[in-house]
């Protein structure tokens, strides 16, 4: 696994507000024109692709229903944007929102890629450990490619490790020190792509 992160994320409700609304602005100056079909009017005009913020209530069910309390920045984010869509960032669609987030092991990718790496990882320590994070990994972000959180991974302030898996390549996923990190590291790659692209 590559460790990709960078520093200066957001990390508090305010901070993801500046942060989201700069996001969005920079989305809309960027997107190229298959992008562009999927983008709403309101997206162009307002530069902002989630929907309100998930009370406290709503991220409280949320938890419960995991069985954990979420890693603190994506807390954070769902304080201020339940999700997030408009391609987040390459191949990846939507940022899910508390009624979506999941156990990936519950989820039909996580089906396929336990039982994909559990056949080749058969004598292979790094798969085995790859398969291990896999069965416990939260789901917070879909599309082509997806994006895990794993609670076996925890930092002292209380993060967790952060992985951006292109299923469809195989091989081996960024890893990240925490949400936060992952979707700031993934936002820098957004206007080298389309600048590569166009």
């Amino acid at each position: 696994m590559t460790d990709a992160s960078v520093g200066d994320v957001p990390r508090t409700p305010d901070d993801w507000r500046e942060y989201l609304v700069e996001y969005g602005r920079e989305y809309v100056r960027t997107a190229n024109v298959c992008q562009r079909e999927f983008m709403k009017p309101e997206h162009t005009s307002t530069c902002w692709f989630g929907p309100g913020p998930a009370d406290e209530r709503t991220i409280a069910a949320t938890e419960q229903r995991l069985g954990t309390r979420l890693p603190p920045t994506l807390r954070s984010f769902l304080a201020v944007s339940d999700g997030w869509s408009g391609m987040v960032a390459f191949f990846v669609d939507e940022i899910l929102p508390c009624a979506g987030i999941g156990w990936l092991r519950d989820s039909g990718w996580g089906a396929e890629l336990i039982e994909i790496y559990g056949e080749e990882g058969e004598g292979d320590d790094e798969l085995r450990e790859l398969l291990e994070m896999f069965r416990r990994a939260l789901l917070i972000a879909d599309g082509e490619d997806i994006w895990l959180l794993d609670p076996g991974r925890t930092g002292e302030d209380g993060e967790w490790a952060g992985f951006h898996l292109a299923p469809g390549e195989g091989g081996y996923p960024d890893e990240y020190t925490s949400f936060a990190d992952l979707l700031h590291s993934r936002r820098l790659e957004h206007p080298k792509i389309i600048e590569a692209e166009g």
